[in-house]
């Protein structure tokens, strides 16, 4: 199992490097990770949504797709707290892009 963790945190830190570069495939990625739970991470339909909309913003439609299926299982909060941890991403993306 400690292996299974540790490929899991390789696997998260890889997509959030490529994610900081701007690649929409791995912000794709790292919500398909935390809707699924896959590869020993926890659900977490927060942080999902917030992948999703990251990548949807970028055309993604595979995005727009999985956030607005993850969204009928969040309460309003949740997606208001999603949004805002997108909106901080985007942000500082923005910034380290300038």
């Amino acid at each position: 199992m400690g292996s299974s963790l540790k490929s899991a945190r390789f696997l998260v830190e890889s997509r959030l490097r490529d994610a900081a570069r701007g690649d929409a495939n791995a912000c794709y990625d790292l919500g398909m990770v935390y809707s699924s739970g896959a590869d020993g991470i926890g659900v977490d339909l927060i942080e999902a949504h917030k992948w999703f909309n990251i990548a949807a913003v970028s055309g993604d439609s595979r995005a727009q797709e999985c956030r607005a299926e993850i969204a009928e299982d969040m309460t309003a909060r949740e997606i208001i707290e999603a949004q805002k941890a997108a909106r901080a991403w985007l942000r500082g993306f923005e910034v380290r892009a300038a």
